[in-house]
């Protein structure tokens, strides 16, 4: 389904962007992990059967256009952009020290700008490309103690869909996946009175694996499967929102 395709899986050496990796290499992409460490995006790659690693700091552009300029010099081109590097802690809003909130926004929200702005380009000369955001139902709906995460993906999905309108003329299909509650070790930090709380919440009565969110994934960088999702966000969320 992606036979050939080149995908860089950022935020790819663990958690969904892992299992996404390991999806697209099932289906016969060109794929490389990865992720702030080189050794972690490695690591993974070899896991995964994936073509090869980066090391990649999405609060660092020069890391970045670095990263994305060794791929295109190597393999000519990137079809596919996974960006699902983030981070999530806990602190309601009254206590949250603005040092935490800015941290929050410059990698999960600011690290998608600047990978969008190093590959994008790339695609749109060749007339072709999808870029998958990895957000959050948080952003939809919001959650308690997790105000700077929750604005960080409903920027995500403002930004999903304006850059979508923006290139979609150019062959380049922009979509989010918004995930429910994940088992994965960024929710793995998380209180457990918060994931009790959280699980009551759900129809399914259970948070989701990496493995169930990644055909999603599949899903928006296949063709023709993904032809006509244009600044959509998808949401396998064990029916958390409902839009």
């Amino acid at each position: 389904m992606l036979s050939d395709k080149v995908a860089l899986v950022v935020g790819g050496a663990s958690g969904i962007g892992a299992a996404i990796a390991r999806a697209f290499v099932d289906e016969g992409a060109y794929v490389i992990v990865a992720d702030r460490t080189l050794e972690s995006a490695a690591r993974t790659a070899a896991h995964v059967a994936a073509a090869g690693a980066l090391s990649i700091d999405v609060r660092d552009q020069s890391s970045v256009d670095s990263a994305v300029e060794q791929l295109v010099s190597t393999r000519g081109r990137v079809d596919i952009l996974v960006n699902s590097a983030g981070i999530l802690t806990e602190a309601p809003l009254i206590e949250m020290a603005a040092e935490r909130w800015n941290e929050t926004l410059d990698v999960d929200l600011t690290g998608v700008f600047r990978c969008c702005r190093s590959v994008v380009p790339h695609m749109v000369a060749a007339r072709s490309g999808r870029v998958i955001n990895i957000a959050s139902q948080l952003g939809i709906k919001g959650g308690r103690g997790l105000t700077h995460y929750s604005a960080a993906k409903a920027g995500v999905i403002g930004l999903t869909k304006a850059l979508a309108l923006e290139v979609a003329e150019h062959g380049v299909l922009v979509n989010a996946i918004a995930p429910g509650p994940i088992e994965t070790p960024l929710v793995a930090g998380i209180s457990e009175d918060w994931k009790v709380a959280k699980r009551s919440e759900l129809p399914l009565g259970r948070f989701g694996v990496p493995e169930e969110v990644a055909p999603t994934a599949v899903l928006l960088a296949s063709d023709p499967g993904g032809n006509l999702f244009v600044g959509q966000t998808l949401g396998p969320n064990s029916g958390d929102v409902m839009p």
